[in-house]
Formats: C-alpha cells, sequence, structure tokens
C-alpha cells in the first residue's frame, strides 16, 4: 500500500511540474511592432513566439468577408482598402486557431490575443513581418 501510495504521488508531483502554464499575453503597441529591423534586438524581435494582445482593425482576406479565419490586423481603419497598405511591419497576418471565425467590419476596432511570429508572410496587399495564431478577436473598448 505505501510503495502504492509513493508511485501515485511521484506521478502527481511530476505532472504538475511538467503540465503546461496558462498562457498569458502582454499588450503590445504598433510602435513596438515599428522598431523591427535588422538588428536581432529590437524590441519587436524579442515578441517572436510570445503570446501578446493588440488592438487594431480588420482587413479580411477571405471572400466571405462576413464571417473570416484569415486577416491582416494593421494599425488604422481603411488600410489596403481605401488607402495603401501599411510597410510590412506596420501589419499583422492572422489566422485563427481551433476553426473559429470572426464577424467585425473593417471600420470598428478590434483586440487579437494570440502567438506572434516574427516571420515574412506575403499577402495580397505586399510583405508582412508578423504572423499570429489567432486565439481571441472582440471589439475593442476604449
Amino acid at each position: 500500500m505505501k510503495l502504492r501510495s509513493l508511485i501515485l504521488g511521484t506521478v502527481l508531483s511530476t505532472t504538475l511540474l511538467f503540465a503546461a502554464p496558462t498562457p498569458t499575453s502582454q499588450t503590445v503597441t504598433w510602435s513596438t511592432l515599428k522598431t523591427l529591423d535588422a538588428k536581432p534586438t529590437s524590441p519587436a524581435r524579442s515578441l517572436n513566439n510570445q503570446n501578446i494582445t493588440i488592438p487594431g482593425f480588420m482587413v479580411p482576406l477571405e471572400d466571405d468577408a462576413d464571417m473570416v479565419t484569415e486577416f491582416l490586423l494593421v494599425p488604422f481603419a481603411g488600410a489596403c482598402i481605401h488607402v495603401p497598405p501599411p510597410p510590412p511591419n506596420q501589419m499583422i497576418y492572422v489566422k485563427l486557431t481551433r476553426g473559429q471565425k470572426a464577424k467585425y467590419p473593417y471600420t470598428e476596432p478590434i483586440v487579437v490575443t494570440g502567438h506572434l511570429h516574427v516571420s515574412t508572410v506575403q499577402s495580397p496587399y505586399g510583405d508582412v513581418s508578423f504572423n499570429m495564431d489567432g486565439d481571441s478577436v472582440n471589439p475593442y473598448d476604449q
């Protein structure tokens, strides 16, 4: 009986030590993303593979713009649609995870949380310097 309790206790404590932590996100601003350049020490590069939250505006990348799973997140309304696209370091390619879909007009601000990657992605609007595995999309409450 003691041996069984010892084994069970060891398994439980090992599971607790190696359990995946609940990801927390840090809020990021567009001015931080703007620092992306060739220097490996830029503040934007330190966000690679981090869970972040960032507000912005949606530019749908799918024909069915009513409900989308992929979009560009940009810092101002109308970017790419009514005016030229922002520079690559001011756009995030977002692909929602777990088959989620989002519905927001491109004129309304949103906030997106997810896992950010610093890598170049090609979009219909040019190169994008960041991509994100989007976990949530919500209205932006100022």
